[in-house]
């Protein structure tokens, strides 16, 4: 297995080959990402143990998703059951690396509670929404800040990883390691994919309201109610394709077979 290092334009490039992944099957990539959220909403509304098993189980349904898209991409069969195949390969590493992320975002979460006496860490966690005054003040916001700052490490290490334990059989830790060290590597790359969402996924449409505002101010209201639903069921499938596709571009190896589990 090797990592590549890409250019800042090759990066730029991924949320296109998203979409040309999805253009391969639209309705059936829409469908299996919003399964997805409804199954982690779903868990995330179970009392207290919802969230932390949902978060647990994230690598699981994103290796579902990996697999539906590189199925795509090869012209290969996808179906509605293929959001779970990730409980087929290697789960148990998968789930392992879903523990290893949440133990990590709670120790984030408990780090940031020093600026903000725990409303953040409450919120993510425990679902319990913090008062009018606590978000009017600056201590939530401060937390909010010392947490992304703490989360892009973690970030980068869990990027590739589900796809490099189920794939290529790693260990929790080395996926964690070989995907850190490859979008460290790749930092322009990444440059390249952030502009690219943020153009098409808010400053094009944001332009785009914009001048149905100056020319239709009073169905503001109603066109942008229309127009989102169609933006959301094409953006968020084309995002998923792009993860798999910078997946891609950046690793050359030679898969396992994709029925190997533990």
């Amino acid at each position: 297995m090797q990592a590549l290092t890409l250019t800042l334009r090759q990066g730029f490039r991924w949320l296109a080959d998203g979409f040309a992944i999805f253009r391969r099957s639209p309705a059936l990539l829409v469908f299996l990402v919003f399964a997805y959220w409804t199954l982690m909403a779903l868990l995330n509304s179970v009392p207290l143990l919802g969230p932390a098993l949902a978060t647990m189980l994230l690598p699981l349904f994103s290796v579902g998703l990996m697999n539906a898209c590189r199925d795509l991409d090869r012209e290969q069969k996808v179906g509605p059951l293929t959001l779970f195949s990730g409980f087929r390969q290697q789960a148990r590493t998968l789930f392992v690396l879903g523990a290893c992320y949440l133990a990590a975002t709670a120790t984030i979460l408990a780090i940031s509670s020093l600026a903000d006496d725990g409303i953040l860490l409450r919120w993510m966690l425990a679902g319990e929404a913090p008062s009018e005054e606590a978000l009017v003040g600056g201590e939530i916001a401060a937390a909010a800040q010392i947490a992304l700052v703490l989360m892009l490490p973690l970030l980068m290490a869990y990027w590739y990883a589900p796809a490099l334990v189920a794939w290529q059989g790693l260990t929790a830790g080395k996926a964690l390691f070989f995907s850190f060290v490859a979008c460290l590597r790749n930092w322009r790359a990444f440059i390249g994919y952030g502009a690219a969402t943020l153009l098409f996924g808010a400053i094009v449409p944001g332009v785009v309201l914009g001048l149905l505002a100056a020319f239709l101010p009073q169905n503001l209201a109603s066109i942008t109610k229309m127009l989102s639903l169609p933006f959301l069921l094409i953006f968020a499938p084309t995002l998923f394709a792009s993860f798999y596709a910078s997946y891609r571009d950046v690793f050359i190896v030679r898969e396992r077979s994709p029925d190997v589990d533990e």
